[in-house]
């Protein structure tokens, strides 16, 4: 069988239908629940976004109110949960290490309930990546603030401070922006376990799992390290050509399912182009810097089109409203949790048990022989 039969990495191969997200990799689009990314990212809150995402249409007023205070009274940690992440912090684990501890505890002492967990589990990631912070930084972790909105209140528990318009409107561009990505690795592994009938919890978890991983979850924060050493540097075209020439990688160029730009660096572009305005120093740094990339890209490797991919100005963004860069994955885990979570409810209103088959290349009719003679 050839490797084209094979289809490695299920490449190419469509294994279920769905109504939360659709890419067009070719034309650099993706639409959410059928709303262009960059019409809803920049209208929507998030809360609006995740009822969208699970409820396959946009609230009303009503809605959204009590949709929100359903949220808000999930946002505590039970104890088993609190305790897991506490003590994940204070032996030094690393975040998304941490991050998963927490989601598999996180409806621990609660009846198994697939759309009620979801619900508890949207709410209550951004309290364990604020309760985890804290404790590794040596500070006491804050209750939740139920007066606060969803973003507002994930970043007054990171920093004790209540942000600003700006923190709150660029941290909601970037949550709904990132919501939710076709059937991508950790996706593909939060539907593959919840068709076993397993619970909600721990599709999640296997979710946060895959992302954890360097080819998937991408690394935002190593977009941040670059722009941050290239600041003072006065010809930053020969030093980004001496980074490819060493076999270095520009971090935040390319993407495997688009042709063209990720739309997804369009809106977040504009988002920080917004939180910057007037104060632009670093924007217009990583503007160049963008440019400069770009150029060198399309003379190293003039057959592929390597433009700027979600990672990019995720850094300048997330940077600026101040999520620490060590967060920037799990925050990315923050936003995505809801369309894990309405993946796995949409598996599971029409479940078959996800079992592709594999091609084996191994000997056939080996003769046993026995320990002693080995």
């Amino acid at each position: 069988m050839s490797d084209e039969e094979i289809h490695r990495g299920l490449a190419d191969v469509t294994v279920t239908e769905t109504q939360l997200s659709h890419i067009d990799g070719e034309a650099g689009q993706l639409w959410i629940a059928g709303y262009p990314v960059g019409e809803l990212a920049a209208n929507a809150t998030y809360p609006e976004t995740v009822y969208l995402l699970l409820y396959d249409r946009l609230p009303d007023a009503d809605e959204l109110a009590d949709f929100e205070d359903e949220l808000c009274s999930y946002r505590t940690l039970p104890e088993p949960c609190y305790n897991a992440v506490v003590a994940a912090a204070e032996r030094g684990a690393g975040p998304m290490a941490a991050l998963r501890m927490g989601a598999a505890t996180a409806t621990a002492v609660e009846p198994n309930d697939p759309e009620a967990d979801a619900l508890r589990l949207i709410a209550r990631l951004p309290t364990i990546t604020a309760t985890y912070w804290r404790v590794l930084q040596g500070q006491e972790p804050l209750e939740p603030r139920l007066d606060l909105g969803h973003a507002a209140n994930y970043l007054y528990m990171l920093t004790g401070e209540e942000p600003t318009e700006a923190q709150v409107a660029g941290l909601e561009t970037y949550l709904s922006t990132v919501v939710d990505h076709g059937l991508n690795a950790s996706t593909f592994t939060a539907r593959t376990i919840v068709s076993t009938e397993s619970e909600l919890v721990s599709a999640i978890t296997g979710a946060i799992g895959a992302l954890r991983g360097d080819l998937h979850g991408g690394a935002p924060d190593l977009v941040l390290e670059m722009l941050e050493a290239l600041e003072d540097t006065e010809d930053i075209r020969t030093e980004l050509a001496g980074r490819l020439e060493a076999g270095e990688r520009l971090m935040g160029f390319g993407h495997r399912v688009y042709g063209a730009r990720d739309p997804r660096a369009a809106v977040l572009e504009d988002a920080a182009a917004a939180f910057y305005e007037g104060e632009d120093d670093f924007f217009a740094h990583a503007k160049t810097v963008e440019a400069e990339a770009r150029g060198v890209l399309a003379e190293h490797r003039p057959d592929l089109d390597l433009d700027t991919n979600v990672e990019f100005y995720t850094a300048v963004l997330l940077s600026g409203v101040g999520i620490p860069p060590e967060l920037f994955t799990p925050t990315f885990a923050v936003s995505r949790v809801a369309g894990w979570s309405a993946h796995c409810l949409e598996q599971l209103d029409d479940n078959r048990l996800i079992r592709p088959r594999s091609t084996f290349v191994g000997e056939h009719d080996r003769q046993w022989v026995p320990l002693g003679d080995r």
